[in-house]
C-alpha cells in the first residue's frame, strides 16, 4: 500500500493541530507534547481522551518528519481527598485522606501503592493501543527537589499569584488574608493539615500541622513541599518547555485552570502556554460485561479493548474531532462500528471507491491514525497487506456455530472464497476475541444461539417444530433434502435463499412458517440468523445431523 503523506490541503485535526505547534512555536529541534492525570482512581475511557488526543498529535507531527517527546505525568503526589465508591477495602483507604496519594497503600496488595497501582494498570494497557510515553511521577519529582527554583519563584511573586487568580473570580471568591502558593505535607503524620507560617525570602519556609508537629525547612531538599495546582501546572510548563497539552472542557472553561495557568506561566514563569484544544466528554451506552453504573464501577480502556480490537479502539477517537461530545457503546451499535472501520479500511487500500479524492485522502488518513505500529522513530507503519476481513456480524455468528471455539472459527474461514494469509491471521484472532467476548457478555439474549446437537428436535417436543404439525416436519424434511444436502453447490446467498423459497412453495407453506420452523430446530428459537447464509456457514455434516431427525 502507498503511504506516502496525503496532499496537505487534505488534514485530519491531528494534522491541522501539529501545523499550528509548528507555525505557532517555531521551527525545533524537539518539541514537548504533554499530558497526565492524578490516579487517584480508576483511570477511565474518558481519561483516556486526553492520552490518546496527545499521541495523535505526536503522531502527526512525526510523519511531518519532527522530534518529539511525549510525556505523561503521574500527578502522584497529589492528596487522597476521596476513598472512589468502586475500590475496595473502603474503611482502611478512609484512614490515609490527607495523604499523598503515593503513600497510600495499595487496597489489592499488589503493587507498592494505591497510586501505583492505578499506574501499572494504564501502563500495561497503553502499549496494546500504539502508545509509549514518557512517564514522568510527580511524587519522585517533587521529593528529589528539581522544582526548589519553581517553588521559590512562586514564593518571591505571591502577590502577582494571588492577582492572577483573583482576577477571575468574583468578589465572594476572592483570596482572602495571607496566601501562599504551597502546601506542606507533614513530616511527622504525612498529611497536608498544615500552615504555612513564614518564608525567610530565601529557601526557609516554616509551618505547623494540626498534629502539632512544627518544622522549619530547606526548599533545596524537602520531600513534603508542593505547589498548588494553578501554579504547579504552569510551572511543569515552562520546566519540562511543553509545547503542547489539551485539557478538558471542565479545565477550559472561562476563568478555569488553563486560563489561570496560562497567566501564571507568561508573566511568572517567563515561557508562552502551549498550545492546546478543548476536548469533551465521552458516553458509554449498552453493558461492558460486568461494568455498570449502578455498582459504582467506571469503563476503562481494559473494558473497551474487551470489545473493540486495538485499531478499532483508536478508530474510534481519530474518527472524532476531540471537541465533539460521542458515545462508546457496547450494544448493537458495535456491529455497526466494526462495520464503518471496515469501510474505512477498504477505501485506505483502494478496495472500495471514495465518493471523490477528498473524501479518499481523509478516510485513509484516519485509517493511517488508527494503526498501531510504529516505527523507531514513532511514524505511522502500514500492514504489508489489507487485513483479512470479516464482517463483524457473521463473525459472531461463525463463533457461536463453532461453539466458541476460535481456531475452528479461523479454520473453517475461506471454505467458500479466500483464505486467511499468514500475516493476517493475528488481526483477524484479534477480532474473533473481541466478537466472541460481545456475543458472550455485551449482545442482547436475542442475538445469542447455540446449535443444537443431532437428533435432539425431533419427534413430538411441543417446544419444538413438531407444534406445526405435519406440514412443518415435511417442510424440514424437504429443506434437507434439497438445500442442505447440495449446500455446496449453492455460489452465493442469493441462490440459496431462492432454494428456501422453492421449499416453501413446494412444501405449501409461507416462506416465514418454514424460517420459523427451521429456526426452532436449529437453535431453539423463533428466529436467528439470514437463513441462507447460516446455512450455507454450518457444516453440512451438522446439518444434516440435526436435520436428519425430522
Amino acid at each position: 500500500m502507498d503511504t506516502k503523506r496525503h496532499d496537505t490541503t487534505v488534514r485530519h485535526w491531528a494534522d491541522e493541530t501539529a501545523a499550528k505547534i509548528i507555525r505557532e512555536k517555531g521551527k525545533k529541534d524537539l518539541y514537548t507534547c504533554a499530558s497526565g492525570i492524578t490516579p487517584s482512581g480508576t483511570v477511565h475511557i474518558g481519561n483516556f481522551r486526553e492520552i490518546i488526543s496527545v499521541d495523535l498529535v505526536v503522531r502527526a507531527l512525526r510523519d511531518m518528519g519532527s522530534k518529539v517527546r511525549f510525556i505523561y505525568s503521574w500527578d502522584d503526589y497529589d492528596v487522597f481527598r476521596k476513598v472512589p465508591g468502586n475500590m475496595p477495602r473502603q474503611e482502611e483507604l478512609k484512614k490515609y485522606l490527607r495523604f499523598p496519594i503515593t503513600m497510600v497503600p495499595d487496597p489489592w496488595e499488589r503493587d507498592s501503592s494505591y497510586a501505583r497501582h492505578h499506574e501499572v494498570d494504564v501502563e500495561t494497557m497503553l502499549p496494546l493501543v500504539g502508545i509509549a510515553p514518557e512517564f514522568l511521577y510527580q511524587a519522585e519529582r517533587y521529593r528529589a527537589s528539581l522544582y526548589a527554583g519553581g517553588i521559590r519563584r512562586a514564593l518571591e511573586h505571591r502577590e502577582a499569584l494571588k492577582k492572577i487568580l483573583d482576577k477571575f473570580r468574583d468578589e465572594d471568591h476572592k483570596i482572602q488574608g495571607e496566601w501562599w502558593p504551597v502546601s506542606v505535607f507533614c513530616d511527622s503524620c504525612s498529611r497536608d493539615t498544615t500552615e504555612i507560617e513564614g518564608w525567610d525570602g530565601e529557601w526557609k519556609l516554616s509551618y505547623r500541622c494540626d498534629c502539632g508537629h512544627k518544622e522549619a525547612l530547606d526548599i533545596r531538599n524537602s520531600k513534603g513541599v508542593k505547589l498548588g495546582w494553578r501554579v504547579d501546572w504552569p510551572m511543569r510548563w515552562e520546566y519540562e518547555k511543553v509545547d503542547f497539552e489539551p485539557a478538558g472542557k471542565d479545565h477550559h472553561s472561562q476563568g478555569g485552570s488553563f486560563d489561570t495557568s496560562r497567566h501564571v506561566c507568561r508573566e511568572v514563569y517567563n515561557w508562552d502556554a502551549p498550545i492546546t484544544f478543548r476536548y469533551d466528554f465521552i458516553g458509554i451506552k449498552g453493558g461492558a460485561g460486568k461494568i455498570s453504573s449502578s455498582s459504582g464501577e467506571v469503563v476503562d480502556l481494559g473494558d473497551v479493548l474487551k470489545v473493540y480490537t486495538p485499531e478499532l479502539t483508536r478508530y474510534l477517537f481519530a474518527g472524532t474531532r476531540p471537541n465533539t461530545e460521542f458515545t462508546i457503546s457496547f450494544d448493537l451499535d458495535v456491529i455497526k462500528i466494526y462495520e464503518d472501520y471496515d469501510r474505512t479500511e477498504r477505501i485506505a487500500w483502494k478496495a472500495e471507491a471514495a465518493k471523490d479524492e477528498a473524501a479518499y485522502q481523509r478516510e485513509k488518513r484516519i485509517y493511517e491514525l488508527s494503526r498501531t505500529a510504529v516505527s523507531p522513530e514513532g511514524k505511522t507503519l502500514m500492514p504489508a497487506v489489507m487485513p483479512y476481513q470479516v464482517p463483524f456480524r457473521h463473525l459472531c455468528n461463525l463463533i457461536q456455530i463453532a461453539d466458541g471455539d476460535i481456531d475452528k472459527t479461523i479454520a473453517n474461514l475461506g471454505g467458500r472464497g479466500v483464505c486467511p494469509g499468514p500475516e493476517q491471521i493475528p488481526a483477524l484472532r484479534a477480532r474473533a476475541v473481541c466478537a466472541k467476548y460481545w456475543v458472550e457478555n455485551c449482545a442482547p439474549e436475542e442475538f445469542r444461539f447455540r446449535l443444537k446437537s443431532g437428533g435432539s428436535g425431533g419427534g413430538d417436543n411441543a417446544s419444538g417444530p413438531a407444534q406445526l404439525g405435519e406440514a412443518g416436519r415435511n417442510a424440514l424434511r424437504l429443506l434437507c433434502d434439497d438445500v442442505v444436502s447440495r449446500i455446496e453447490t449453492f455460489r452465493d446467498d442469493k441462490s440459496c435463499a431462492e432454494a428456501i423459497y422453492a421449499v416453501a412453495e413446494k412444501s405449501g407453506l409461507e416462506g416465514k412458517a418454514l424460517f420459523r420452523a427451521a429456526y426452532q430446530a436449529l437453535i431453539g428459537k423463533e428466529q436467528g440468523p439470514r437463513l441462507a447464509n447460516f446455512l450455507r456457514s454450518i457444516e453440512k455434516k451438522r446439518l444434516l445431523d440435526i436435520l436428519g431427525s425430522y
